[in-house]
């Protein structure tokens, strides 16, 4: 009795698993095409959209402008610092000596001239800071 009631287990334990792998096997012909998830359109969703159809493309938007600062003459710490404060955020340093020499504390270079010079500038344009050590003259 034991014996029928364990093989009549195993049978329907095998049953099982081989139905339930036959669910699972979508690689056959005659299983339909896979569906596309729904998709829907939050309310959030649709705000972004209209927000990007209003926005005119980047090609005709007029770059944001602010005024640089004259920094010519500060400590290149305190130049970088306000520049970044007026909106410039791409600046370069450079060795006003010819020496090729990279400012590793930007606190002890003095800033010798600034490109683009002082005014209203694109946000988005390259600064350049020329300095030296504290101890050389421009």
């Amino acid at each position: 009795m034991r014996t029928r009631i364990t093989i009549t287990a195993i049978a329907a334990a095998t049953l099982l698993a081989l139905t339930g792998c036959a669910a699972e096997d979508t690689g056959t012909d005659s299983d339909p095409a896979p569906k596309a998830p729904a998709t829907s359109q939050t309310s959030d969703t649709k705000q972004d959209n209209d927000a990007t159809k209003e926005d005119a493309p980047a090609a005709e938007q007029k770059p944001e402008t602010a005024a640089l600062p004259d920094v010519v003459g500060q400590d290149l710490q305190a130049a970088q610092d306000e520049a970044q404060a007026a909106g410039f955020y791409a600046l370069d340093d450079q060795d006003a000596s010819g020496q090729n020499r990279l400012q590793v504390l930007d606190r002890n270079w003095t800033v010798c001239s600034q490109e683009p010079a002082a005014g209203t500038h694109p946000t988005d344009t390259s600064v350049v800071l020329y300095a030296v050590k504290d101890t050389e003259t421009c």
